[in-house]
C-alpha cells in the first residue's frame, strides 16, 4: 500500500513539475480596455437638437468606443457651468450665450467642439393673419421678449434694416413655453427654433409666418446650438473626447439618413416627448444636421468670428479674439 501511495505521488510531482513551463507559455489573455464615464448635460429638455445622442445610445455607437455616456438634464445655473466645474464632460450651449463665459474675468474653462446645427434656425413666428411678412411688420405688434440685451439688440438690428422703427414694437416681457396657445391669445410674435416651436405651431393648425435671422443678417448666422466640453477634459483625455464625437458623429449620420426611425428612438428613450410632434421635427431638422457641409460638426471660422466680432463693434461684449473658444481638431474625419 505505501509503495502505491509513493508511486502515485511521484507521478503527481512529475506531472506538475512537467505543467509549470506549459503554465508559462500559455499566453495571458489582454486586458479588457477600461470603460470611460461620461456625463453629457442638455441646454433644455430632450428635443430633436438631442436625437443624435439618444441614437448613439441606443444603437452602442458610444459603448463602441468604450464609454459608458449618461444623459442629464440642466441645472438651474446651466448646462456650462456644470462643464466648466467638471460634474460633466460635455454640454449643449449655444454661441449667443457664451459671449459672457468667454470674457469673464474668471476662467470659465470650456471650449465648444461641435456644431449639432450648421445655420441658425431661429426666428421670429407669427400668425399670418397679423401681416408680420418682414421685420418692419412688427411695428405696433406684441413681442414676447426674454428682456435679454443680446436677443433685443438683435430684434431691432432686423426692424431697422427692414426701414422699421424699433420704438413702435411692443416688448412685453413674458416667456412662452406653449407658442401655439400664446399666439392666440395677447402675442403677436415669438422668437422660436422652427424644429420644435414652428413645428408646434403647424400641428396645431395655426397658418405662420417665419422670418429667420440669418436671412436678414448675415452675421446671425451664427452656431446655435454647439456642443461643449471641458478643457481638462480634452487636454488629459483626449482618447475619449474623440470616441465621445465619433460615436455622436454615427448618431446623427442615421438620423439624417433614417428620421422616422431616429423619431422612434427618441420617443422610446423619452417617452414623455410627443410622437406626431417628434416625427414631423425629426423630418425637418433632420436636413439641418450638415446642412451643406460633409463634415458632420464642422464651425466654421469666418461665421464664428463674425457674430462676434458684430456683438463687439454694438457694444454688446467685451473682445472676443478671433477663432477663440471653439475647436475642429476632434472631430471625427
Amino acid at each position: 500500500m505505501k509503495k502505491t501511495m509513493k508511486k502515485w505521488m511521484a507521478l503527481f510531482l512529475t506531472f506538475m513539475i512537467l505543467c509549470v513551463p506549459l503554465a508559462a507559455c500559455t499566453p495571458e489573455s489582454p486586458p479588457l480596455d477600461p470603460v470611460e464615464d461620461i456625463t453629457l448635460v442638455l441646454d433644455w429638455t430632450p428635443n430633436t437638437n438631442h436625437t443624435g445622442f439618444y441614437v448613439a445610445l441606443e444603437k452602442g455607437y458610444f459603448a463602441d468606443e468604450g464609454l459608458n455616456v449618461t444623459i442629464v438634464q440642466p441645472p438651474e445655473d446651466g448646462a456650462t457651468m456644470m462643464v466648466a466645474s467638471g460634474q460633466a464632460q460635455f454640454g449643449i450651449d449655444f454661441q449667443d450665450y457664451l459671449p459672457p463665459v468667454f470674457t469673464s474675468e474668471e476662467e470659465i474653462p470650456v471650449t465648444a467642439v461641435a456644431a449639432l446645427l450648421q445655420h441658425n434656425t431661429s426666428g421670429i413666428i407669427s400668425l399670418k393673419e397679423d401681416g408680420i411678412d418682414t421685420p418692419k411688420g412688427l411695428e405696433g405688434k406684441n413681442y414676447a421678449t426674454w428682456d435679454l440685451p443680446i436677443e433685443k439688440a438683435m430684434l431691432q438690428n432686423i426692424v431697422e434694416a427692414d426701414g422699421g422703427d424699433f420704438s413702435k414694437v411692443n416688448l412685453i416681457p413674458e416667456y412662452v413655453e406653449n407658442e401655439p396657445a400664446a399666439l392666440q391669445q395677447d402675442i403677436d410674435a415669438i422668437w422660436v427654433y422652427y424644429a420644435w416651436g414652428g413645428i408646434s405651431c403647424k400641428q396645431a393648425g395655426l397658418d405662420t409666418n417665419m422670418i429667420y435671422f440669418k436671412d436678414i443678417t448675415p452675421e446671425f448666422d451664427y452656431y446655435s446650438p454647439v456642443i461643449i466640453a471641458n478643457n481638462d477634459y480634452l487636454k488629459d483625455h483626449a482618447k475619449a473626447s474623440k470616441g465621445f464625437l465619433t460615436a455622436c458623429k454615427r448618431g446623427y449620420e442615421y438620423a439624417i439618413e433614417n428620421p422616422d426611425e431616429a423619431a422612434e428612438i427618441l420617443c422610446k428613450q423619452v417617452p414623455e416627448l410627443d410622437p406626431e410632434l417628434v416625427k414631423e421635427s425629426q423630418e425637418w431638422i433632420s436636413t439641418q444636421y450638415k446642412a451643406d457641409v460633409d463634415r458632420w460638426g464642422y464651425i466654421d471660422p469666418d461665421r464664428w468670428n463674425a457674430f462676434f466680432a458684430w456683438l463687439y463693434e454694438n457694444d454688446l461684449s467685451a473682445e472676443i479674439p478671433a477663432n477663440y473658444g471653439f475647436t475642429n481638431d476632434y472631430l471625427p474625419d
